[in-house]
């Protein structure tokens, strides 16, 4: 493979999280396993918040793996992220990326970490996953409190889809109440019942497989990795637009200035055709900053959408008129 065709690639990712305790590594060496499959490669990032990674030695040696350790990605270390995944993808080039994050880390603000890469390197975010203990869960909901009963609550409610795993381990009335309680925190994420996570894995990675043998075929074409919005049930959604040429500033900002109110967070690498600097985007609590930038290597300009519930149709067209316009 030639750097041009490397440099166009784009690689998926997808983050698990879940409850210390509740399955991840499993899972994650299901997925592994899954995808080697498949004939793909693998690839993986753990975090754990101690100075050694002992779940790590589970994985394969031939798996490429980076360890994030003495941290919580979402907190200490989540400046560290992106360029873990940028190095990541440098280094090994793989088919696809699994962010394991330790148990206490919460998936909103790793989402806004791993974006962050996305600005130097062409990756598409594809689901938040998240595992569930359901013995556990029912015993934090019987007392509705504490830390550890929020953090779930906001994994939970942040995920694509909710691996609901030891469903050995209750009754099929406490069952049918643990699915309860997790539609009502998060309606549209699919729930997936399993034993030692031992899921299928078409309702989980649904057409992503499909994907994925485009990318080990490398048949993509440019024009198909421009543009990668989720059409799936996910109700935190991440829009990623990588642009083909230079837009006028003023123009963008209106479109910024008139982002509906789903849409909580954005940043981006511009490059404007009415000046000569590139600029750092940053949108935050209906607020955009830019920053004049000199940025080393080969950094596309790229902008990326966080939110909820919000039209990803309407955004990617919006912004290709200001292409057309220039």
């Amino acid at each position: 493979m030639n750097l041009n065709t490397l440099s166009e690639r784009v690689t998926p990712i997808y983050i698990l999280s879940g409850f210390l305790g509740s399955g991840k590594t499993t899972l994650l060496q299901r997925m592994v396993t899954y995808w080697q499959e498949q004939g793909l490669r693998p690839a993986v990032i753990m975090n754990e918040i101690g100075d050694v990674n002992l779940e790590g030695a589970l994985i394969e040696e031939t798996v490429p793996m980076t360890e994030m350790l003495s941290g919580c990605i979402c907190c200490t270390i989540r400046g560290d992220l992106s360029l873990e995944i940028s190095n990541l993808i440098q280094k090994e080039s793989p088919d696809v990326i699994v962010i394991e994050a330790t148990g206490i880390a919460n998936p909103m603000e790793i989402l806004d970490g791993v974006t962050e890469a996305a600005l130097y390197m062409r990756i598409d975010l594809k689901s938040v996953i998240t595992v569930v203990d359901a013995r556990h869960l029912l015993e934090l909901y019987e007392h509705q409190q504490g830390k550890t009963y929020r953090l779930m609550q906001e994994q939970i409610r942040c995920a694509s889809y909710l691996i609901l795993n030891k469903v050995d381990r209750v009754s099929e009335e406490e069952q049918a109440k643990v699915k309860e309680i997790l539609s009502r925190w998060n309606e549209y994420a699919p729930i997936i019942p399993s034993v030692r996570c031992d899921v299928d894995w078409v309702p989980l990675f649904g057409s992503d497989v499909h994907h994925l043998e485009h990318i080990m075929n490398r048949e993509h074409e440019h024009e198909e990795s421009h543009d990668h919005a989720h059409h799936s049930h996910d109700h935190v959604m991440v829009y990623t637009h990588y642009f083909k040429g230079p837009i006028d500033s003023q123009r963008f900002e209106e479109l910024v200035n008139q982002l509906p109110r789903e849409v909580y967070r954005a940043k981006g690498v511009m490059t404007f055709s009415d000046t000569t600097s590139r600029f750092l985007f940053q949108y935050a609590f209906r607020e955009a900053d830019f920053l004049k930038i000199n940025p080393q290597g080969v950094v596309p300009d790229v902008v990326v959408f966080i939110g909820e519930h919000f039209s990803q149709a309407a955004l990617k067209n919006a912004l290709d008129e200001l292409e057309k316009i220039g």
